[in-house]
């Protein structure tokens, strides 16, 4: 059972290690290692040497904490998250999240790899979620509330920062990158999902599914950050193609994505820093 000890245990050796105090935390998705390589002052914390902290196990995810600068704004980037699917609690996923609160960045930006779940979407496309479907069949906040965190019952109807979305917005057509919107479904996995599970998903709404992220959105607006997800469409879901789905596939359509939502973000970031000066 982890606690709020954990978390201080936690925010004591980053805060030890890292040279910037930072505004905005990124959480990489499989594949966007590149993120990084711009990043001054650079200060690399492998997962492993953090208390308590989960270690990736997922193919494509580095498991290392990078600080510095990006541009003029102080960043802590995630080189890769963990998963349910990887045997891992609810409260060891969103661990994390909890720290990144305790020491006070406000920014919580997450990017990921999806299905496309909509008729309107095609592998490589990237799409800013601007809300979700949590079908993990869980909520990280249950069991007793930190109340110091958050409320018992938090609101979740603007889980997904409006600003940031058009923030993202401004930044993709000032980058020349296309950007979508959609609500973003969230399956446990490991296995992916069944054509049937993909036409339920049509009828209730979604544009998109995974197996990450909600749970850590859930838990950063509790603790009070504001959230931004950019998602890249890695393959169309199960049915709408008579290929099979392979991990394989994510990773090398991540990889034709990855300049562009490297750039994004970067520029959206860059955005954030312009507007605090």
């Amino acid at each position: 059972m982890l606690c709020r000890e954990d978390v201080a245990r936690a925010v004591k050796t980053i805060r030890s290690r890292i040279l910037n105090v930072p505004e905005v935390v990124v959480v990489l998705g499989s594949g966007l290692g590149s993120f990084v390589e711009p990043i001054r002052d650079a200060v690399e914390i492998p997962y492993g040497e953090i208390p308590r902290w989960p270690v990736s196990t997922a193919p494509g995810h580095a498991g290392k904490l990078v600080s510095g600068l990006l541009g003029d704004t102080p960043v802590l980037v995630m080189q890769g998250r963990v998963h349910f699917y990887e045997g891992y609690s609810p409260e060891e996923i969103v661990f994390p999240v909890r720290v990144f609160g305790e020491l006070g960045v406000p920014f919580y930006f997450a990017t990921n790899a999806s299905g496309g779940v909509s008729y309107g979407l095609s592998p490589g496309d990237l799409v800013v979620v601007h809300d979700h479907i949590n079908l993990q069949g869980y909520n990280p906040l249950r069991g007793k509330n930190e109340d110091s965190w958050g409320p018992r019952f938090p609101d979740m109807t603007c889980a997904y920062d409006r600003e940031l979305i058009r923030m993202a917005e401004d930044a993709a057509l000032e980058t020349g990158i296309q950007v979508k919107r959609g609500v973003y479904a969230a399956f446990p996995g490991p296995s992916f999902e069944t054509p049937a599970e993909i036409r339920m998903l049509r009828v209730l709404g979604a544009d998109l599914v995974g197996m990450s992220t909600v749970p850590e959105v859930i838990a950063a607006r509790h603790i009070g950050m504001r959230v931004c997800v950019i998602s890249c469409v890695a393959n169309l879901a199960a049915g709408m193609t008579e290929n099979p789905l392979t991990h394989e596939e994510v990773l090398e359509e991540m990889g034709n994505a990855a300049g562009r939502l490297v750039r994004l973000v970067q520029a959206m970031i860059g955005r954030l820093g312009a507007r605090g000066r």
